[in-house]
Order: C-alpha cells, then sequence, then structure tokens
C-alpha cells in the first residue's frame, strides 16, 4: 500500500476515495442538522376553517387554529374545509360555507395568497423541494471530485513522491552515460 501511495496514480485514487469519503460523510452530517419535520412524502394536509372565523376577523382576532404561515413539499395537496357561515377565499381556491376545496402544490416556491380567514388578509405558503436520494447523489457528484482535487494536490505539496530505487539508478547512469 505504501508503495501503491507513492505513484502519481496510486496517489490519485487514494485521495478520490479520501475526498468522496469526506464530502459523502460531511453532507450526510449536513442533511441530518438540516432535516426538518417538512421533509416528508407528499401527503393532503387538511386546514378547517372555524365557524365564527368571518366575525374574528372583523374583530382584528386571528382564529386560533389557522397558523399564518406552513410548510409543505412538492406534491402535498391543501384541502380546505369552511366550517364557518360565510365564503372564504385563499388564492385562487373559494370555498363556499360547508364545502371544501383543495390546492396542489406542485410547484416549490413561497407563495403570499390573498386569505379572507386571516386578519393580516394574506397566508404563506412554503412549498419546498424534497430531499431525495437523487438530491443527496447530486451533491455527493457536484462536491466530490473538487474535493479530491483538492486533496491530491495538497497531498503532492505535503507529501512529495519519494523517486524510486531504479529511478535513482537510472538516473544516474544516464548521468554517467553522457559524461563519457
Amino acid at each position: 500500500m505504501k508503495q501503491f501511495a507513492n505513484t502519481i496514480w496510486g496517489r490519485i485514487v487514494l485521495a478520490f476515495v479520501i475526498g468522496f469519503t469526506l464530502t459523502w460523510a460531511m453532507s450526510e452530517v449536513a442533511f441530518l442538522i438540516l432535516k426538518d419535520s417538512s421533509d416528508h412524502v407528499p401527503q393532503r394536509v387538511e386546514l378547517a376553517i372555524p365557524a365564527g372565523a368571518a366575525e374574528r376577523v372583523a374583530a382584528g382576532e386571528a382564529p386560533p387554529s389557522i397558523p399564518a404561515d406552513m410548510v409543505f413539499v412538492v406534491g402535498d395537496t391543501l384541502v380546505v374545509k369552511n366550517e364557518d357561515s360565510v365564503s372564504h377565499q385563499l388564492g385562487p381556491v373559494w370555498v363556499p360555507p360547508g364545502a371544501t376545496a383543495s390546492l396542489a402544490l406542485d410547484q416549490a416556491n413561497n407563495y403570499a395568497y390573498a386569505c379572507t380567514f386571516l386578519p393580516s388578509q394574506y397566508m404563506g405558503l412554503d412549498v419546498r423541494s424534497r430531499v431525495t436520494t437523487k438530491t443527496r447523489l447530486q451533491a455527493l457528484l457536484l462536491a466530490g471530485p473538487p474535493m479530491a482535487a483538492l486533496i491530491a494536490i495538497y497531498s503532492f505539496v505535503i507529501f512529495p513522491l519519494r523517486p524510486s530505487q531504479a529511478a535513482g539508478n537510472t538516473a544516474a547512469q544516464l548521468q554517467k552515460s553522457l559524461e563519457s
């Protein structure tokens, strides 16, 4: 192994193995730290507008069961159920009293929809892309080669290749033949 690591190709292969391993480890640690509960398989999320929501909004109060902002992943479906006696709107969705309407969230974006059941008159919907195996593999393939190249370059600078004994004898023989 020591002889293999003292060749140019051996050093490059070793640098790529170390580089990809370090990149994989760092990206997995970052994924685990940054992972949150919004990273899930697409699902159906129900939002119920409680009875009396229109009166609360008119008084400047927010219905307690409705958040001002919600986080989704691409593919989720928001189902708005109106339990109030007044029609309500959430962006492109108009929900008559006692009815249910759905909104497909199929594109990652931060939406600020007009909303009649919150005092601010808008609701923020944060639709995020899911972190899939493909996403994690892309991170590895984009960061692995530069990391490996830097490790290879630094390994040549910090630990220069030692000339082998045979190469040293050949150079000495060449020098003698040039002198004669």
